[in-house]
């Protein structure tokens, strides 16, 4: 096994272009403007095969120990072949190394966030610890427009239809005042959401995350009257459309400009040869108003999981008493001794619609 450091910079990039499948929250560059803890990229390789496995270490404050998180979004292992196709041994001696890593470096708990497009799960089931977070709309673009038209609910097609008729209009932008102008109409929707300021971003983040050379990042502009009213950062990878931030005027909120804006992007997305267009979960992926508002769009429904794993269960209930928790508690955190730091936040990225 080897460990590659951000510092690494092509190296990182070989290993995750060499994979089979992999999403921009894999990616060297997507990693580099993560502030959560130290990135690295775990190694496990048997002859031409290996086992990537980007993570976050992250030291516990007043202790020897530390812990291993992800970055926002779905990443995961990856490999350079699909896990369906990978060697049963070669996955278990993965299991071996990295569980020989973890009590090495005195790592006491994992958790990662893993892809719903990937079956991750037939290598990190060999671990336990999956818990099923909730579930997540897609659009099927290897569908018709016209079938994926047909999925719409009736309120959803009819806001679309109507976006038309007030002359609403999509365009791709990578100007330096297009990105402001998104910019600002996030912010404005971060506070009026009320959304804790891990999630406001620089202006710099907007323009290093649209002008990165690693991956596909578009920003996609509604405008109305030549006045941005709305809009979406996309990602395209792997035959993949995530929606990574979406925002829109609030003085325009009851024309849903934003529904005008996903199937627009949907159009495009089948152009450029996309297969799905993923529009992510609920509000801490729960079954709310917001799933609800994209499951207007489609019945492709994708089971959201994440890995929760304790590797010294002596140390982690200690650090949980020590934060005054009930190690029995129903607060749905991992790892739980970092709840109260945390203060149980969710991601608001996919809430501004």
């Amino acid at each position: 096994m080897k460990l590659i450091s951000i510092l690494n910079k092509e190296q990182w990039i070989a290993y995750v272009k060499g994979s089979v499948e992999h999403d921009f929250y894999h990616t060297w560059h997507y990693h580099s403007m993560d502030e959560g803890g130290d990135p690295f990229l775990f190694i496990y390789e048997e002859g031409k095969d290996y086992i990537a496995f980007p993570l976050l270490k992250r030291e516990i404050s007043g202790s020897q120990f530390s812990d291993l998180g992800s970055v926002y979004g779905y990443p995961g292992p990856i490999s350079n072949r699909k896990f369906e196709d990978l060697d049963e041994a070669l996955m278990d001696n993965f299991k071996e190394s990295f569980l020989d890593f973890l009590e090495r470096e005195r790592n006491i708990s994992v958790f990662s966030r893993l892809n719903p497009f990937f079956n991750q799960n037939l290598l990190i089931e060999r671990f336990g610890g999956i818990h099923k977070n909730g579930r997540t709309v897609a659009i099927d673009l290897t569908t018709t427009i016209e079938e994926q038209r047909k999925k719409y609910r009736r309120t959803t097609l009819h806001n679309v239809k109507k976006a038309r008729d007030y002359g609403y209009i999509l365009k791709e932008s990578k100007n330096l005042e297009d990105i402001d102008l998104f910019f600002d109409i996030y912010t404005e929707n971060m506070t009026r959401i009320g959304a804790k300021e891990q999630y406001f971003f620089s202006k710099k983040y907007f323009v290093d995350l649209i002008h990165n050379d690693e991956f596909d990042c578009r920003l996609l502009l509604v405008y109305f009257n030549n006045k941005v009213i709305s809009g979406s950062i996309i990602t395209c990878t792997c035959g993949i459309i995530q929606s990574h931030l979406v925002a829109t005027s609030s003085k325009f909120l009851s024309t849903s400009p934003a529904k005008f804006l996903i199937d627009e992007i949907s159009i495009l997305g089948r152009k450029l040869g996309m297969k799905y267009y993923h529009l992510g979960g609920g509000y801490c992926f729960k079954e709310d108003t917001l799933f609800k508002w994209k499951r207007g769009f489609s019945d492709l429904l994708l089971e959201y999981e994440s890995w929760r794993y304790v590797t010294n269960h002596s140390v982690y209930h200690s650090l949980v008493n020590e934060q005054g928790i009930d190690k029995d508690s129903n607060i749905d955190f991992f790892p739980l001794y970092r709840a109260l730091a945390n203060i149980l936040t969710c991601g608001y990225f996919q809430m501004m619609i």
